[in-house]
């Protein structure tokens, strides 16, 4: 199959523009659910939050499981200063570097959505002679875009310790094929997964094995797609970004197959399986290792799956932080779960 490329940017534009951080994904999978009600497949939430959708195979006995993760990285807000400046905790693992100066949105828990920015706690120059000083938690606080001066100003607003915090995307497509925004990790993936799904169904594909898909709340902090993993499943695959750095040999135009991450090596014959399926059919590829990553397939198997593992995605440059990625990685990577699918498992 083709793959429908502009309506899979035009979903990514939709995924990153709701607010979805680890623990507060309801929303974004709402939006999945949605998409995919047309296809009549059954579809299942569980008490994670994450969503399954089962595609019926002419196998019954040896079923697959696919996942990417809408939970994003985010914050939650620890303490109402005195200033009426908020302290917070990091959700997920980003250096504070990578938030200094970023738009954001306070959700209190009776639904009002607070603006405002993540800055250093005195970041003017012309006030503090070392506004420069090391970005890290208490050097942190969101000013927030409302006329408050003190805590107490701050609570008239609805605003309490727990609240979510997300991060605006930023999002922008340029006509050179790249799309720059937050949370393509792992945003990006989810829209591949959407639209491969939408294709399948429109055309009548029969898969060779019952595939369950999951789109998973809690990647970011560990333990995303760990459970509800059927029995049956033989092959797990994580569709996650792939990682961009010196050192790397990801890049921004091909689908990444990952042989190894923090958590160890990947299956090997499966992968040996993922690259051989992408020589076949030209599908331009990379394989990398990425010594600070860890999947959802890592998940499961330190929760004590039985599975074969592995993990492809789009090339991410700059992960965590200001993401990109360009129109030629998002194909591959449709062209790739596309063909892999289609073939009987190991």
């Amino acid at each position: 199959m083709t793959a429908p490329i502009d309506q899979i940017v035009s979903t990514i534009k939709d995924l990153v523009h709701i607010p979805s951080p680890t623990g507060w994904s309801t929303s974004a999978i709402d939006y999945v659910e949605k998409r995919w009600t047309e296809t009549h497949w059954e579809m299942k939430i569980n008490a994670k939050g994450a969503l399954t959708l089962t595609i019926p195979g002419k196998d019954q006995e040896i079923h697959r499981f696919v996942t990417a993760h809408v939970d994003t990285l985010g914050a939650m807000v620890k303490e109402i200063k005195s200033d009426g400046k908020l302290s917070f905790m990091k959700i997920g693992g980003f250096g504070w570097f990578a938030i200094d100066g970023v738009y954001c949105t306070v959700h209190t828990e009776d639904g009002k959505e607070i603006r405002g920015t993540i800055l250093a706690t005195n970041p003017s120059v012309h006030v503090n002679p070392e506004a420069d000083t090391k970005r890290e938690q208490h050097t942190m606080a969101v000013r927030l875009d409302a006329k408050v001066q003190s805590k107490e100003e701050v609570e008239q607003l609805g605003i309490q310790v727990g609240d979510f915090i997300s991060f605006d995307p930023n999002y922008e497509e340029l006509e050179t094929g790249f799309i720059k925004t937050r949370h393509l990790d792992d945003k990006a993936s989810v829209a591949v997964l959407i639209e491969l799904v939408l294709e399948m169904k429109k055309q009548g594909i029969i898969l060779p094995h019952t595939t369950h898909i999951q789109i998973g709340t809690f990647e970011e902090v560990g333990f995303g797609a760990n459970s509800n993993i059927p029995p049956q499943v033989r092959e797990f695959l994580a569709v996650d970004m792939g990682a961009i750095g010196e050192g790397q040999s990801t890049d921004e135009f091909t689908v990444s197959i990952c042989a190894m991450d923090g958590v160890g090596p990947y299956n090997y014959e499966l992968r040996k399986k993922l690259v051989q399926i992408a020589k076949e059919h030209t599908i331009p590829y990379q394989i990398d290792l990425y010594p600070f990553y860890g999947s959802d397939a890592g998940a499961a198997l330190k929760a004590g799956e039985d599975v074969m593992h592995a993990l492809i995605g789009p090339g991410v440059d700059a992960s965590h932080a200001f993401e990109r990625t360009h129109r030629d990685s998002l194909q591959a990577t449709y062209q790739l779960l596309n063909k892999y699918l289609e073939t009987e498992s190991l």
